[in-house]
């Protein structure tokens, strides 16, 4: 037997409420999330945007922004600006990284802009599966940020000293 289809209403209720419950149990922790806003998206093209900041290693912040659409949410984070130097040899790195990411990608965005993206069904939307979310996104980040821009930016860009 066919398990009965959520109504969008009722998935996107569900969802926001899931998502302001594990941004307030984050915000509650004293975690890496150092701030949280929640915005209605009036365009239109989707429901509700969070914008997350997290404390990094490599970044001193990283923030990414969860956005649901009709039946699925969104994430991206702006992983670096476009590259000025060895902008093939960087291209190139990420696309074997996305080998490595699970359920994200390295994509081009605005002003040719890198930005780690994914996608998950609204469905699937857990503590869980947000813990999954951000844990991939800044380990991503911390993880090839310092090689990425040390190609992009070899001229300009110091990898921060460790503690």
């Amino acid at each position: 037997m066919a398990s009965p289809q959520i109504s969008a209403e009722a998935e996107r209720l569900a969802v926001v409420e899931i998502i302001d419950a594990w941004i307030a149990e984050w915000l509650h922790e004293g975690s890496a999330l150092v701030a949280a806003d929640r915005q209605d998206v009036l365009d239109g093209t989707a429901s509700h945007r969070w914008y997350l900041r997290f404390r990094g290693e490599e970044r001193e912040f990283i923030t990414i922004w969860m956005t649901f659409h009709q039946r699925t949410l969104h994430h991206e984070a702006q992983f670096m600006p476009a590259p000025e130097e060895q902008i093939e040899a960087v291209y190139a790195y990420l696309l074997k990284r996305n080998r490595e990411t699970y359920a994200m990608a390295f994509t081009l965005g605005l002003e040719d802009a890198i930005y780690l993206e994914g996608r998950v069904p609204g469905s699937a939307v857990s503590a869980e599966e947000l813990d999954r979310i951000v844990g991939a996104t800044l380990a991503s980040c911390d993880d090839l940020f310092p090689t990425a821009m040390s190609m992009g930016y070899a001229s300009k860009y110091r990898r921060a000293p460790r503690p």
